[in-house]
């Protein structure tokens, strides 16, 4: 199904009225000084155009209804698969569990999403460093924010944003104890990051290594 409606995410008003204000400034000024048309103002007000049509880019939402379904869990984020391993989630499991991680370039869509149904039962941010999102150290290393949503099942199902090299705030909205819908908005990572889900064993995984994969649509595994 087609994303058939795109608005600004509330969390780049601010920047883009920002960038807008300034890069203005900039090129006004440029054309005081210099007032004769030249190479230098050509080239600066297209820049100025492409960097302000990126930001635009960057803080798109598409809207993605989705029909909730507690057998399967949809992709928290936008982006690339670079994790499907078995490891030990030493935060709030501390045992064995499924990991898959998304990693978000700046140029995926950056609002994340619940991808189960449930209860906020645990949520904790970590400040951190700013190692490569793709790297496996940055799960536990880098600026992060954990959020844990239990199902009406039983079944926990661990949420993690993590910062990457170029990310600069990391924002979750979630709060413990709220019912939270699948679809629902988890938060939003400025500026390139990757999600990690923790999920039971044995869970069936409909993903594949490096495939690109969109939250609210793309089924990344079944609930056992």
């Amino acid at each position: 199904m087609a994303d058939r409606k795109i608005k600004i995410h509330r969390e780049g008003y601010r920047i883009i009225i920002g960038v807008l204000i300034l890069l203005a400034a900039i090129n006004v000024t440029v054309r005081l000084l210099w007032p004769a048309l030249n190479a230098l103002q050509i080239v600066l007000l297209a820049g100025s155009v492409l960097l302000f049509a990126f930001i635009l880019y960057f803080f798109r939402m598409p809207a993605r209804h989705v029909e909730p379904n507690p057998l399967l869990i949809y992709a928290p984020a936008d982006g690339k698969v670079v994790v499907i391993e078995e490891t030990t989630e030493k935060e709030y499991f501390k045992d064995t569990r499924l990991q898959i991680s998304i990693f978000m370039s700046p140029f995926n869509m950056h609002s994340n999403k619940y991808p189960i149904s449930g209860t906020v039962s645990y949520v904790k941010y970590h400040p951190g460093k700013k190692i490569v999102a793709w790297s496996p150290k940055s799960s536990e290393l880098n600026e992060r924010s954990t959020v844990v949503v239990e199902s009406e099942s039983g079944t926990e199902i661990l949420i993690r944003q993590v910062a990457g090299a170029v990310a600069r705030r990391i924002v979750t909205y979630s709060r413990k104890g709220e019912k939270v819908q699948q679809g629902g908005e988890l938060g939003f990572i400025k500026f390139g990051s990757r999600v990690d889900i923790f999920l039971p064993e044995g869970t069936e995984v409909d993903v594949q290594m490096f495939e690109q994969v969109r939250a609210n649509r793309t089924i990344v595994a079944k609930v056992l």
